[in-house]
C-alpha cells in the first residue's frame, strides 16, 4: 500500500496549531491540539436552493428582468387572484421593495434587462392581449413602441437595446419571434414549434435558448423541446428531461436554468442545461407554476408563483462548487476621478492618473481601510493602464509615457513604441504586457512587452479594440476581456508568444476592470450599454458569473486579487470616488475525528 508521502509528494507536518502554509487539501498534525486536519475551499458541496425574502403582494404570471442577478433583480405586474395588477418590485439580495408602476396593469406579459434597465413587454389585460412595451430606467417605466403582434403567455429575454420576444398566444399558439433594437420590435425566424408559457434564456436578440410550454391553449399539451437561436434562425436542440409549461428560465444560451411550472401539476424540478444537455438538478422548496426568474446558473432567483394560490415565495439558487464571494462598500477615494489605473493588493493598492476632470496626476495609497494621497505621476493623462505592486508600480499609456513607482516616488522610464489610451494591461514593474487601445489612426491589435528596460513589439491580439480589460502576473501568461467595437465579450488567452481566442464574458462589454491571473480572474463592471454591476470570474476555461458590484461603474480600476480585491473610481454620469472590496471567504479547516 502506498504512503501518504508517495501519493500526496510530502509527508504530512507537524505543527502547533492552526499551519499557514497548508494548502488546499494537505493534511498536517496540529500537535498543540493532536489533531489532524486538512482544509477545503469554502465553496457550496451541491446545487441548493435557499429561502430569500417574500415579495411585498403575492401573485403570479408576472415577469421578472431575467438577467438581472440573485442580489439585484426586477418582479413587475401579475395577477393577484384577482385582479391584474401594475406593481413592480426590486429585490436586493434580501428584500423586496415596491418602486415605480407599470403604467399597464397586466399579467401573462414578459421581461428582460437587469434591475435598473429594463423592458416589460406583451401579456394581457382580462381577455385582451396586448402588445404594450415599457422601459425601466430604474425609477421609472416609459411606454416605448409596441409589439407587432399582441400576444400573452410568452418568453423574453434580452436587454433594453437588444431583446428578444417569442411564441405566445393570440387566438392559438405562436411561434412568432420578435427582435428590438432599443427602438423598434422586427419580426424575425420563428420558432420551429408554436406554443405559449414557455422558458428563455440569453443575452441579447442573438443569442438566446427557448424550451419548454404548451401547444394546448387549455394547457394540456406540456412539452419539453428546446431551440436555440443564433440571431437569424431557431435550431432545435436536446429536450428537457420534464415537459412542461409555466415555467422560470434564466441564464445564457450555454448555461441556463429552468424552474418549476406545470407537468402537469405543479412541479418543484428543475434542470440545467450545459450547452449540450440537460441534467436534473436540487428541486425548489415548494412546487409551484407561473413562477418568474432572475440571475444565472450558478446564482439565481425565482419569485412568485401559483401553489395552488398567489404566493410571495423567494428561492435563490446557487451552483455546486461557486465561491459565496460579494462586494462591500469601503472609504472613497480622496479624488474622484474616471479612467484611472491601479495595482496592487486589497490591503496594499495603488491608484493613480485619471480624469476627474481634468486629467490628474493624483496618486492614493490604499492600507485596507483608508485612501492617502502620495506624490503624483510626473505626466497628468487618463485612459491609462497599470500594474505591479504598491511599493513597485508601473504606469503606462494615456500617451506613449512609461513611469515606475517606488514607493515613494514615480520616475520616468522608456516610453511605449506607439502612444496609447484605452488599453489594457497587466504584470509587474519588470516584467508586463501592454495591449490594444487607440492610437492616433485608430483602434489597435497591437501588443508590446516590457522586460524592466524597454518596451518591445510582439504579436498582435485577434482583432484591433480599445476599452479592454486584463488580467495576469507577469508577460508570460494572461487574459484580455471586453472592450470596444462592440460592446465585445472576446477573450483572448497569451501565452507568452500569441493570442488564441477562448471562451466569451458571459456579458458583453466595453471600459471594465479586470483583476487577477490567469488562470484566476475577475472582470467586473463596464458598459454594455447601459452601465453594469455585473462580475465574472475565470477559472482558467470558462467565465461565470458571481455577486455583482453595489453600484453600476465603468472606466473603474481594480486591484489584487479573486478572493480579496478592489473596484476604486469611474463613473456612472458623475465621477465616482467609490471603492469596493471583493471577498471569498478563505478555506475551511476541517478536524479529523474518530
Amino acid at each position: 500500500m502506498a504512503t501518504y508521502k508517495e501519493k500526496v509528494g510530502t509527508s504530512v507536518v507537524n505543527y502547533a496549531g492552526a499551519y499557514p502554509g497548508a494548502v488546499e487539501g494537505e493534511l498536517w498534525y496540529d500537535s498543540t491540539n493532536k489533531n489532524f486536519n486538512y482544509q477545503y475551499p469554502n465553496v457550496t458541496s451541491a446545487d441548493a436552493w435557499a429561502t430569500g425574502g417574500n415579495l411585498n403582494t403575492a401573485r403570479f404570471r408576472g415577469a421578472a428582468s431575467g438577467n438581472g442577478t440573485q442580489t439585484a433583480t426586477l418582479y413587475f405586474g401579475g395577477d393577484t387572484d384577482p385582479p391584474f395588477v401594475a406593481l413592480t418590485e426590486s429585490y436586493n439580495g434580501s428584500t423586496w421593495t415596491e418602486v415605480g408602476d407599470l403604467n399597464t396593469a397586466r399579467d401573462a406579459l414578459a421581461g428582460a434587462g437587469t434591475a435598473t434597465a429594463a423592458l416589460a413587454f406583451g401579456g394581457r389585460q382580462s381577455t385582451t392581449a396586448q402588445a404594450v412595451t415599457e422601459s425601466w430606467n430604474g425609477s421609472a417605466w416609459t411606454e416605448v413602441n409596441d409589439l407587432n403582434t399582441a400576444r400573452e403567455r410568452l418568453a423574453g429575454t434580452g436587454t433594453t437595446t437588444s431583446a428578444l420576444a417569442d411564441g405566445g398566444y393570440i387566438t392559438d399558439n405562436s411561434a412568432l419571434t420578435e427582435s428590438y433594437n432599443g427602438t423598434n420590435w422586427t419580426e424575425v425566424g420563428d420558432l420551429n414549434l408554436a406554443r405559449n408559457s414557455l422558458g428563455n434564456a440569453g443575452a441579447s436578440n442573438t443569442s438566446a435558448l427557448a424550451f419548454a410550454g404548451n401547444v394546448d391553449g387549455g394547457g394540456g399539451g406540456r412539452k419539453a423541446e428546446t431551440e436555440s437561436w443564433n440571431g437569424s434562425n431557431w435550431t432545435e436542440v436536446n429536450d428537457l428531461n420534464d415537459g412542461r409549461s409555466e415555467l422560470a428560465g434564466f441564464g445564457s444560451i450555454s448555461a441556463a436554468l429552468a424552474a418549476g411550472g406545470d407537468s402537469p401539476g405543479r412541479t418543484a424540478n428543475v434542470e440545467t442545461w450545459n450547452g449540450t444537455n440537460w441534467t436534473e438538478t436540487t428541486n425548489l422548496s415548494t412546487s409551484r407554476n407561473n413562477v418568474a426568474g432572475s440571475g444565472t446558473s450558478t446564482l439565481g432567483v425565482v419569485m412568485g408563483g401559483s401553489n395552488p394560490g398567489a404566493t410571495a415565495a423567494t428561492e435563490e439558487f446557487t451552483a455546486a462548487g461557486t465561491a459565496l464571494g460579494a462586494w462591500s462598500t469601503e472609504a472613497n477615494l480622496n479624488t474622484a476621478r474616471t479612467d484611472l489605473a491601479g495595482a496592487g493588493i486589497q490591503t496594499a493598492a495603488l491608484a493613480f492618473g485619471g480624469s476627474v476632470p481634468p486629467n490628474t496626476g493624483a496618486t492614493e495609497l490604499y492600507d485596507g481601510t483608508s485612501w492617502t494621497e502620495v506624490n503624483d505621476l510626473n505626466t497628468a493623462r487618463s485612459l491609462l493602464a497599470g500594474c505591479g505592486t504598491s511599493t513597485a508600480g508601473l504606469a503606462f499609456g494615456g500617451n506613449e509615457d512609461t513611469e515606475t513607482w517606488n514607493g515613494t516616488n514615480w520616475t520616468e522610464v522608456n516610453n511605449l513604441n506607439a502612444a496609447k489610451d484605452a488599453l489594457g494591461g497587466f504584470g509587474t514593474n519588470t516584467s508586463a504586457l501592454a495591449f490594444g487601445g487607440s492610437e492616433p489612426g485608430g483602434n489597435t491589435a497591437n501588443t508590446e512587452l516590457w522586460n524592466g528596460t524597454n518596451w518591445t513589439e510582439v504579436n498582435n491580439l485577434g482583432g484591433a479594440k480599445r476599452f479592454v480589460a486584463g488580467a495576469g502576473a507577469d508577460n508570460t501568461t494572461g487574459l484580455c476581456f471586453g472592450g470596444n467595437p462592440g460592446p465585445t465579450a472576446n477573450t483572448e488567452l497569451w501565452n507568452g508568444t500569441n493570442w488564441a481566442e477562448v471562451n466569451n464574458l458571459n456579458t458583453a462589454r466595453n471600459q471594465l476592470a479586470g483583476l487577477g491571473t490567469q488562470p484566476s480572474a475577475l472582470a467586473f463592471g463596464g458598459e454594455g450599454p447601459p452601465n453594469l454591476a455585473i462580475t465574472e470570474l475565470w477559472n482558467g476555461t470558462s467565465w461565470s458569473e458571481q455577486g455583482d458590484l453595489n453600484a453600476a461603474v465603468r472606466f473603474n480600476a481594480g486591484a489584487g486579487t479573486t478572493t480579496a480585491g478592489l473596484s476604486f473610481g469611474g463613473d456612472n454620469g458623475p465621477v465616482k470616488a467609490a471603492t469596493e472590496s471583493w471577498n471569498v471567504p478563505s478555506n475551511v479547516v476541517k478536524t479529523l475525528t474518530d
